[in-house]
């Protein structure tokens, strides 16, 4: 069984800075890439950021990039999710994933593990 635990997530005002953290656990799977993921209430999820675990090669979200900053400890297989310069807009559960392709690292439907999501709430 493979399982992902995220924290970090919480209330901050617009502007501020949040950090999320998402560590794996578990047998009989390969990391290709590790990945963030969101949802706000009423729409869909939407890719956010994601990382090569072979490389550290990044790429972020048009909506998120220059703000965001993803990161990974291959040792502890957690990667983590520096957010700077918040706005109401990325309210939303946040959601850690593994994947198993680099090619498609934007593809949700190639993330196979997903944690339970964590809340981040961005008052204005």
């Amino acid at each position: 069984q493979v399982q992902l635990v995220e924290s970090g997530g919480g209330l901050v005002q617009a502007g501020g800075s949040l950090r999320l953290s998402c560590a794996v656990s578990g047998r009989g799977f390969d990391i290709f890439a590790m990945g963030w993921f969101r949802q706000a209430p009423g729409k869909e999820r939407e890719f956010v950021a994601t990382i090569s675990w072979s490389t550290g090669d990044t790429d972020y979200a048009d909506s998120v990039k220059g703000r965001f900053t993803i990161s990974r400890d291959n040792a502890k297989n957690t990667v983590t999710l520096q957010m700077n310069a918040l706005n109401p807009e990325d309210t939303a559960v946040y959601y850690c994933a593994t994947g198993r392709s680099w090619t498609w690292r934007r593809v949700e439907r190639l993330y196979n593990y997903w944690g339970q999501g964590t809340q981040v709430t961005v008052s204005s």
